[in-house]
């Protein structure tokens, strides 16, 4: 609020620092999200906040045209269900009998606080040139840093760790593209899938992947953390099960539905249901309405 009131006065101020070079990152504010899982979540000050935003405006300018085609956090035109769209042609694509095809699955042992600071700053350096906008960002990058290490992790709650997070596996979506020659991959974050005409080289790439993020990205994928899996069984994607011919809710993602929908949320609820196999809770939430008058 103290910085709203004297927008101006302060805006002024914040170019000056930033012209001089004597622009510091504040401290965060932090506090915990409990949705499925709890989440560490830091906040910035609203003087930071608008550097952030800068920031990632020019990055994103700057690195989006590098990204591949099926990575979908963040980006213009992209995000969950599109991941999700995406991942259900994949299938279609691969799937030339009634069993279907088969899916390896990877996730980033808590990959926000792994990201490696020099590794990201040099990835950056590679687009960016301009000594002054180079200051910032390390600024930014080292404002905070994971429990473990001075020298590693980007915050959850900055923009500007969102096109980190992307430009960080970028250099994986292009070595599983490219040197793998795996046609059918898609990536939200540190959630990535391939899908699989047969299950003949899937043990091998998973190990050359896990090999490839631990040598050039300092990351760990535990092979825990990994799951083949037929299409057929079902394949847990962001927030949903995929199956070869329909997407349906996780249970933790229905039973909050069902604990959290009053007035304000139903119609985002309803919107969420039109991405999914889900028309007996939907008639279910509609019956609601006409019950409670929700």
């Amino acid at each position: 609020m103290d910085f709203e009131m004297h927008l101006e006065d302060n805006i002024f101020s914040l170019h000056d620092e930033i012209k001089n070079g004597t622009y510091r990152h504040s401290p965060y504010t932090y506090f915990e999200v409990f949705d499925t899982k709890k989440r560490d979540v830091y906040k910035a000050e609203v003087r930071d906040r608008i550097i952030h935003q800068i920031i990632y405006d020019f990055l994103l300018a700057c690195f989006d045209p590098v990204f591949i085609t099926d990575s979908y956090a963040s980006r213009t035109d992209k995000g969950q269900y599109k991941a999700v769209g995406a991942f259900r042609y994949f299938i279609k694509l691969a799937s030339r009998t009634q069993q279907g095809c088969y899916i390896l699955k990877c996730d980033v042992r808590k990959y926000f606080d792994n990201v490696d600071h020099t590794i990201l700053l040099d990835m950056i350096k590679e687009k960016v040139t301009c000594g002054k906008i180079l200051d910032i960002v390390r600024r930014i990058v080292a404002s905070y840093h994971s429990p473990t290490s001075l020298q590693k992790g980007i915050p959850l709650g900055n923009i500007t760790s969102q096109v980190f997070a992307n430009m960080y596996l970028n250099t994986l979506d292009h070595y599983i593209k490219k040197e793998l020659r795996c046609r059918f991959y898609v990536r939200y974050n540190d959630d990535f899938i391939i899908v699989f005409e047969s299950n003949k080289h899937i043990i091998t790439i998973r190990d050359s992947i896990v090999c490839f993020v631990k040598r050039n990205l300092l990351l760990d994928i535990p092979i825990e953390k990994t799951s083949i899996r037929k299409i057929s069984w079902g394949v847990d994607f962001l927030g949903s099960v995929v199956l070869l011919k329909a997407v349906l809710l996780r249970d933790k993602i229905k039973n909050k539905i069902y604990a959290r929908i009053n007035r304000g949320n139903r119609h985002s609820y309803l919107s969420l249901l039109k991405h999914c196999n889900a028309y007996h809770l939907k008639t279910k939430i509609l019956a609601m309405e006409k019950i409670y008058k929700i």
